[in-house]
């Protein structure tokens, strides 16, 4: 099994074997409406159980309520990913019932369906492009537009690629305050813009009838406390599937579709636990490759196709931390560097 550190492909083998995917793949992205409603029903049914028993402990414990945040924020994961696949029109094969479901979910994620939609569907329409990196994905900054950077500029940089950032309160604030906003200008988004304030106004009035029910401290405290790590675990999920060292990143000439999808994006090989908890969004080289694919279609589709072993850059959960020295794109050497490199690299004239 490949490993992800280690940028041994030959672009021309990966596309002769991928040449007929339309085919190979197709019958994984017809929906199931028996698995769709058995990941509702057991994404929320554990998600309600879990914040009745967090208002209960509350008014007892703090320290209990947010040891079960732990897991309830991997619950939002899951329901995330339903509202995730919904945007894709993947999660069943009703559009309008993949619309109410989905926002639904953002009731609970705060993430605003239609417009996040957008924006996800414009990254895998352009994964890996650099020209457009800092949209629908973590902002990467190539060796040279950060050495031509001021000092503001390379200070917001190494405090946005901070892990202490990124993996603590950089969660939380995306979550909770970024998608407050509608930040991309281009006139793509110009027709879901409004769905922002729609949510927003949604999210206000269905929290504000939780905190009345059950008392503004504890549902706020609570809720925001499972938020908090649901940040952590979809910022710590996305940015493994996109910032290895080794990883396809191109100009848009240079740029193709398949290469993007199969090598710009990893197998994060986990317990099966873990992948349940994702909502299998762990097989993101398949997602990629064909985000019409259902997330409960994906572990089958890439156990029942050994082309995927082949070319996937595979990554364990002991291997991911070493991402995180991912900071900065080298196109010279086609790969992500650490700032600590690149300095080295610039003192050396290399």
């Amino acid at each position: 099994m490949k490993n992800a550190t280690k940028n041994t492909f030959s672009k021309e083998q990966l596309l002769a074997d991928f040449k007929n995917w339309n085919s190979m793949i197709k019958k994984y992205q017809v929906p199931s409406t028996k698995d769709a409603i058995i990941q509702i029903a057991n994404s929320f049914s554990f998600y309600v159980f879990l914040l009745g028993l967090q208002f209960y402990l509350y008014d007892k414990s703090f320290f209990w309520s947010a040891l079960i945040a732990l897991l309830n924020g991997f619950m939002l994961s899951r329901i995330f990913i339903i509202q995730h696949d919904c945007g894709h029109s993947s999660f069943t094969k009703y559009k309008t019932l993949n619309e109410i479901i989905g926002t639904v979910c953002s009731v609970c994620t705060l993430i605003p369906y239609r417009y996040w939609a957008k924006n996800h569907n414009f990254h895998h329409a352009h994964n890996g492009q650099l020209e457009v990196s800092d949209i629908g994905d973590i902002e990467v900054f190539t060796t040279e537009q950060y050495a031509k950077a001021n000092w503001k500029q390379k200070l917001y940089y190494r405090i946005y690629r901070n892990p202490f950032y990124l993996f603590t309160i950089g969660g939380f604030i995306y979550v909770v305050l970024y998608n407050r906003f509608a930040f991309a200008n281009s006139d793509y988004f110009k027709r879901v813009k409004q769905n922002v304030n729609i949510s927003n106004i949604l999210f206000v009035a269905v929290y504000a009838l939780c905190a009345y029910i059950f008392g503004v401290e504890r549902f706020l405290v609570v809720q925001f406390t499972n938020l908090f790590f649901f940040g952590i675990y979809a910022l710590w999920f996305f940015y493994i599937q996109h910032q290895y060292e080794h990883i396809f990143k191109a100009k848009k000439d240079e740029w193709n579709y398949v290469v993007a999808a199969v090598k710009g994006s990893t197998y994060y090989k986990l317990p099966r636990i873990f992948h349940w908890l994702s909502g299998n969004i762990g097989y993101h080289h398949i997602h990629h490759l064909s985000p019409a694919i259902p997330n409960y279609n994906l572990r089958k589709c890439h156990n029942e196709n050994p082309v995927f072993v082949k070319h996937t850059n595979t990554i364990t959960f002991w291997q991911s931390f070493k991402t995180l020295r991912s900071n900065l794109w080298d196109e010279q050497r086609q790969k992500m560097v650490s700032f600590g490199e690149f300095k080295r690299n610039r003192k050396a004239g290399k």
